[in-house]
């Protein structure tokens, strides 16, 4: 079926046994960071404190709590939307329609989830169910990931994905085969791309938070700014969720392992690693301090969310008065690039704006261990390796006009340094 595609799209994350290794490497990473973020000396480099048994991973309470949350969402994403949105042109130069409630969704959620803790419902007891539910959700990738793998057998091949079709079963498992599938209307990508992991992100936190409370009286001032600034992330991506209906997961990638593992385990998971070791290593702070790194996340937001709207604006509506002045580069494609605004200043500002933000969330943990930085150190790696990505669509996509941005535009993410 991949030789009636044409030519296939060059292999990524270093081929099939790239992709081998990451099948691995990530559930491996994901389990290390929550073991050894409880454990006394929370050595990021180091081993964990423990390797846990089958019994203290698999849980069939946490199974059905995992089921039970997707299901959840699921059923908020089934709702009436305040509006439904067309996605890009696809291969048989039909749209695809997309419903935006993503941000109904998560505040049902937290009015379900408040109504739950007032008549009882033990919300601080989740941080000790952290690793079962991270086991239930790994395995329930690695089969949700196998069922979309067999389900692109029987696509056809215009409703293929350009990179995850080489032929080879653990390569294409990986990247995923089939771009956008879907049972009627409901499209699995782009319900897990910003709902039940994202969500389940903030209350992650949250019960983190509830959990410092009864432990200590009350949360610290840097569980509180953890929680707020990832808050704010969220209701953000979920607020914009159209956005993302330009993004490259929705319109380049197909939706495999890669996807499924990432938006279902790694981001609630991981993501939520600072509030996970300020549990167990609270960190004293004080105003000034505080202040200083709410004016960093504060600065990192301003630049992502005018990048990402200035983007967004343009790509609707080129005559807006906010960006009809910017100054633009013609295309073969009859699009238009910015080369002016946000955009005049370095290729990926939304990426430098994004990176900002991780910094603020990790400094609150302090700077006495190098755990909570992991994600910054992650986050860089996976956005210059976007960033790449990105150049090489946009070479292939815009040719000379795109050469003429990056003479126009040098830098990449950060001014004058990369």
């Amino acid at each position: 079926m991949a030789s009636l595609q044409g030519p296939r799209a060059p292999l990524e994350f270093g081929g099939p046994l790239g992709a081998a290794a990451l099948l691995l490497l990530l559930p491996a990473t994901m389990f290390h960071l929550l073991l050894v973020a409880r454990s006394g000396p929370a050595r990021l480099l180091g081993p964990p404190p423990y390797l846990p048994g089958l019994e203290v991973l698999w849980s069939p309470r946490a199974l059905l709590l995992l089921l039970t949350w997707l299901g959840l969402q699921a059923a908020f994403y089934l709702l009436p939307a305040r509006k439904v949105a067309e996605g890009q042109e696809l291969k048989d130069k039909s749209r695809l329609c997309y419903p935006i409630n993503g941000f109904q969704a998560l505040v049902l959620t937290a009015l379900l989830v408040g109504l739950g803790v007032s008549v009882g419902l033990p919300l601080g007891a989740l941080p000790e169910m952290l690793l079962p539910l991270a086991f239930a959700a790994t395995i329930t990738t690695f089969i949700f990931s196998f069922l979309l793998y067999m389900k692109a057998q029987v696509a056809p091949a215009s409703a293929l994905a350009p990179g995850g079709n080489s032929g080879n079963l653990i390569y294409d498992f990986f990247l995923g085969r089939e771009l956008n599938p879907r049972i009627c209307s409901f499209d699995f990508k782009y319900f897990c791309e910003l709902r039940p992991g994202l969500i389940g992100w903030v209350f992650i936190n949250l019960a983190l938070l509830v959990q410092e409370a009864e432990q200590r009286g009350s949360p610290s001032l840097a569980m509180w700014l953890v929680n707020a600034f990832q808050l704010l992330y969220v209701g953000d991506a979920l607020w914009h969720e159209e956005a993302i209906l330009t993004t490259m997961d929705i319109t380049h990638d197909g939706f495999g392992f890669m996807l499924a593992f990432g938006d279902l385990a790694w981001v609630p998971f991981t993501y939520s690693l600072q509030a996970q070791f300020l549990l167990y290593h609270p960190q004293p702070m004080g105003l000034p301090m505080a202040a200083v790194i709410c004016l960093i996340n504060a600065i990192g937001y301003y630049i992502f969310r005018g990048a990402n709207s200035q983007k967004n604006t343009f790509r609707k509506n080129p005559s807006d008065p906010s960006v009809s002045g910017l100054e633009t580069i013609p295309t073969a494609t009859g699009r238009q690039l910015l080369v002016s605004g946000w955009w005049g200043m370095v290729r990926h500002p939304n990426y430098l704006g994004d990176l900002i933000m991780a910094l603020a969330w990790s400094l609150p943990c302090g700077v006495s261990h190098l755990l909570p930085y992991f994600y910054v150190l992650y986050f860089t790696a996976l956005l210059v390796h976007r960033e790449a990505r990105d150049e090489r669509q946009c070479l292939q996509k815009y040719g000379r006009a795109w050469h003429e941005y990056c003479r126009r535009v040098p830098y990449r993410i950060l001014p004058y340094i990369y």
